[in-house]
């Protein structure tokens, strides 16, 4: 599973089709919004908020199957028929009724390429107030494509969705289409499905829970006040981050599956998980080159019950991975510490000791272990996690464990200082993560000399 954005993605030329609903919201059904729901969608309607999932058929579904497929998940997933409105400064949250839906074809003008038409179609339909904001597109490859296979690329606007929801729609789709034989199957599925539980449950649960304990607010308090009220930065330097920019995209391979599999071992040998080593790497490379600790904005997901696990939300919400110590030890006790601080609810922790701001230069980091969830898509099929293209002011590196090996991909403002600083840094770290799988003596440190013109 590879994870890129929509101006890098896999796809062939060919037709563009999508299959729309609508979504008309009932106002005397609102519904409560999460924490995070009301800090994404309050930043207003917006294009690049959304993200995706792609994946190739091995034989072409009819058109009626696939639009099946899609109404049952839609009619599964409560979040799916909910639209979201602003009320003034307000966030407002309603119930919805879907119809149909309709197949249209999209125009993919001379010279243009079908990328970017998807681009172009996802950016304006999937956006924080749209009705619904969420969208199924089909890929047909032209006859001169070597693989014939038709994509299909699932996108929503973020506040309904996060990667893991992404595999339980394909998974779904990709099952209810495996497991038809005629149109009529499909039309049936669509109409009584088994209901998942629903995301707006999760944050009633959420909004029910006691007080955290008095440590975990002290420590977000710490946090907050080593930022100045902000939550962490990068430490080396960005260049002018004042407004965004646009972003560099970084796509790389770290270690093959037999370098993640020494890795492992020598993490089993150390008692912890290769995450913790991963870390201890990157916080060595902080210390060697900044003498600071490694501090980032680390997404930690909610799914802490059963009924969650096959349920489509936005079930991730921000904690700090805090390290100052960067022994593999102490790294697992941080990110045991962050999952902790993850753990309650932030809305009434924030009132309580202030809001967190994002800053410019804000360094977030994320870790996905494809092994270890519960669904998955074959590689054959070339699944593609798809995130959109859109101005930054901040660094994030998102760390992919799959059965190929360890991938990293880091996105942060294209300017000059920050494609030195940041390349730089990426190469350091990915040689020193490599170095870690072979065992070898530890890597003195070094800072590359690096082309500011040079993008990764």
């Amino acid at each position: 599973m590879r994870l890129t954005t929509v101006a890098q993605m896999a796809l062939p030329e060919g037709s563009l089709h999508s299959f729309a609903v609508r979504a008309t919201p009932d106002p005397t059904r609102e519904l409560p919004v999460s924490f995070d729901q009301g800090r994404h969608v309050g930043r207003g309607d917006r294009a690049g908020s959304w993200m995706a999932v792609s994946f190739r058929f091995d034989q072409s579904p009819s058109l009626a199957a696939l639009a099946g497929a899609w109404r049952a998940a839609i009619a599964r997933h409560g979040t799916l028929r909910t639209v979201f409105s602003s009320d003034g400064p307000r966030v407002r949250l309603h119930e919805a009724a879907v119809d149909g839906g309709v197949w249209r074809e999209h125009e993919v003008s001379p010279g243009e390429t079908t990328r970017n038409a998807l681009r172009a179609l996802v950016d304006a339909e999937c956006r924080p107030f749209a009705a619904p904001s969420y969208l199924l597109a089909l890929v047909v490859p032209a006859a001169s494509e070597p693989d014939p296979r038709p994509v299909v690329v699932l996108a929503s606007d973020h506040a309904h969705v996060d990667m893991w929801s992404l595999l339980i729609l394909a998974h779904e789709v990709r099952a209810r289409i495996d497991g038809e034989t005629t149109d009529d199957d499909a039309e049936a599925a669509a109409v009584d499905p088994f209901p998942a539980a629903p995301f707006v449950e999760h944050t009633r649960t959420l909004a029910a829970m006691p007080e955290a304990p008095a440590e975990v607010i002290a420590h977000w308090e710490a946090i907050l006040r080593a930022g100045g009220g902000a939550m962490p930065v990068f430490p080396l330097p960005l260049g002018d981050v004042s407004q965004s920019s646009p972003a560099v995209v970084d796509v790389r391979d770290v270690i093959d599956r037999d370098q993640l599999a020494r890795l492992e071992e020598h993490a089993r040998a150390r008692g912890v998980r290769i995450l913790p080593l991963v870390l201890s790497e990157l916080a060595k490379l902080f210390r060697d080159v900044a003498d600071v600790p490694l501090r980032a904005v680390f997404p930690v997901h909610s799914r802490n019950e059963p009924r969650w696990r096959d349920s489509v939300g936005w079930y991730i919400t921000n904690a700090v991975l805090d390290i100052v110590d960067p022994t593999p030890a102490s790294c697992a006790a941080a990110v045991e510490e962050a999952v902790r601080l993850g753990a309650y609810p932030l809305a009434p922790i924030f009132d309580r000791i202030g809001s967190a701001k994002e800053p410019p230069g804000m360094f977030a980091l994320s870790w996905l272990d494809m092994r270890r969830l519960p669904l998955g898509i074959d590689p054959s099929l070339e699944p593609q996690f798809v995130s959109a293209v859109l101005p930054t002011d901040n660094i994030m590196i998102w760390f992919i464990v799959n059965d190929d090996g360890l991938h990293l991909r880091c996105r942060y403002p294209d300017n000059a200082v920050a494609r030195a600083t940041v390349g730089a840094w990426l190469d350091e770290l990915t040689a020193r993560i490599a170095a870690a799988a072979h065992a070898g003596p530890e890597v003195p440190p070094r800072v590359p000399a690096r082309d500011p013109s040079r993008r990764g």
